[in-house]
């Protein structure tokens, strides 16, 4: 038998749903919240910051918060964003996006606030 650990996920509770490699782990703390924007501004990405409902996580579309941060390379400032995203929706998730202008995508994407369901 596999010594691979099996999540209880399902539709029905949107405390358990996943949403990338990030979810798995335990949440990050402030530290590796900053370690991974300093990542993303490293690599030259422009910082995004959505939101969403956790009942509408698993849909393609999520809010935008602002516009994206083009050419940020203060740590603060987005951190000091993804609160104010944050305060603004206590009940919503907050993800933050490194998009790549070589490869037109997202390079990074991670779940830093999950929001409460009532």
């Amino acid at each position: 038998m596999s010594d691979v650990q099996d999540y209880k996920s399902s539709l029905s509770s949107t405390e358990s749903r996943k949403f990338e490699t990030f979810s798995y782990l335990p949440e990050m703390t402030p530290e590796q919240t900053r370690k991974q924007i300093e990542y993303i501004v490293s690599k030259g990405w422009n910082p995004g910051i959505e939101h969403t409902e956790p009942e509408n996580a698993f849909g393609n579309y999520w809010y935008m918060w602002k516009l994206p941060m083009f050419g940020e390379t203060d740590v603060d400032a987005i951190l000091a964003e993804l609160e104010a995203c944050h305060k603004a929706h206590p009940k919503n998730h907050v993800r933050l996006l490194g998009f790549d202008n070589y490869s037109q995508s997202a390079g990074a994407s991670m779940v830093i606030y999950r929001g409460k369901t009532v």
